[in-house]
């Protein structure tokens, strides 16, 4: 059985062109249509704000999170135009919402269907700190970070299967590969992977940001503040998707020349 899941999973490899993510040039397979992601992205993120009614346009917090989404959107759009990635934009309906929850937390579904939570914005303080966390999660989206994840989460299941039979004969862990941060099985080389992810999304981010004029400099000010935040809570590195803070900060600080190269051009 293996054997023959295997096989599957190698023909679905062979049968796709490896692409590269923008900015790092990493090499990446994606298993899954791009197309029929995003309608399932649309349709999950409809179905959660149905259920955690976003602010009003009127509150000046949705404001702000939607006027820094849009900038670092416009920028985005301009970075693929010029790096020849322009048929990547047609990909993304930008939607950009907040809701009052207290976690502390941000996320951009495929698509770049975006939303944060009233928690995460006392640590950002000010729009740079919200534009940090904004370019980051819009990077994931550009990267194609939620399907490269449900790729292998499909994998982990040893579903070897295309998108649209998963999802016809089981919804239910469509749903759950679709809105977990990475696959299903908490192996150590899976929560590996999306630390290579949250690596990734930290430095296109930061060229995001600068492009649409905000200082990348405040980047590791803002993971220091949320270091802080955390107050020492978390797991060690090799049992967390994310990077350790200080890791994570001296990453950023050792990509920051390049970053400032897009800053006030």
């Amino acid at each position: 059985m293996k054997n023959k899941i295997g096989l599957i999973l190698l023909v679905g490899l062979l049968a796709f062109d490896c692409a590269k993510v923008p900015v790092t040039g990493r090499r990446q397979v994606n298993l899954l249509p791009e197309s029929q992601l995003g309608e399932m992205s649309a349709t999950a993120y409809g179905e959660f704000l149905s259920t955690t009614p976003p602010l009003p346009n009127s509150d000046p917090r949705a404001q702000k999170v939607r006027r820094v989404g849009e900038r670092i959107a416009e920028a985005t759009e301009r970075y693929l135009k010029n790096n020849s990635g322009g048929k990547k934009i047609a990909e993304f309906d930008w939607t950009f919402n907040t809701v009052e929850d207290p976690t502390v937390n941000a996320w951009c579904m495929p698509g770049g269907r975006v939303v944060f939570y009233t928690g995460i914005l006392p640590i950002t303080k000010d729009e740079a700190g919200l534009a940090v966390v904004m370019g980051h999660e819009i990077a994931h989206a550009v990267a194609r970070h939620g399907n490269e994840r449900m790729s292998q989460g499909m994998a982990v299941q040893g579903a070897g299967m295309a998108l649209d039979v998963l999802t016809s004969e089981q919804p239910d862990l469509t749903r759950a590969l679709l809105m977990q941060s990475y696959g299903i099985g908490s192996t150590l080389g899976t929560l590996s992977f999306s630390r290579l992810h949250e690596t990734e999304a930290d430095k296109m981010g930061l060229i995001f940001m600068a492009m649409a004029g905000y200082d990348p400099r405040e980047a590791p000010k803002f993971w220091i503040r949320m270091s802080e935040a955390s107050g020492g809570g978390k797991p060690p590195e090799f049992l967390s998707t994310h990077p350790a803070d200080d890791r994570r900060v001296a990453d950023l600080e050792e990509f920051m020349p390049e970053a400032m190269k897009y800053y006030n051009q």
